[in-house]
């Protein structure tokens, strides 16, 4: 079981489909039917797909009448990234080696 919310951000994001459906949730709020549209994939796929990245906490639903509107949770995604791009700026941004 992944317990840092960290690692369940980067498992989520470790599929193509998810990362897509990222892509798409950040232009707008769309339904688990938009998204098996866009995708050529069924509901139910798409369905777990999303169950993972609201566990993730990278989407919010909002139900609408009988539809449940999905939201990318941009804080969640730039805190992820963010975080990681600190672990690793320091060994990138070393001073050039001289010339020997």
């Amino acid at each position: 079981m992944i317990a840092n919310p960290q690692d369940l951000v980067f498992a989520a994001l470790a599929s193509a489909p998810r990362r897509q459906a990222i892509a798409f949730l950040a232009q707008t709020a769309l339904s688990t039917s938009d998204l098996a549209l866009r995708f050529g994939m069924s509901a139910p796929a798409v369905s777990r797909h999303l169950s993972v990245l609201q566990e993730a906490g990278l989407v919010s639903a909002e139900r609408q009448g009988q539809r449940v509107l999905y939201r990318l949770q941009r804080e969640a995604l730039l805190d992820a990234l963010g975080g990681l791009a600190s672990l690793v700026d320091g060994p990138l941004r070393r001073a050039p080696r001289e010339a020997i």
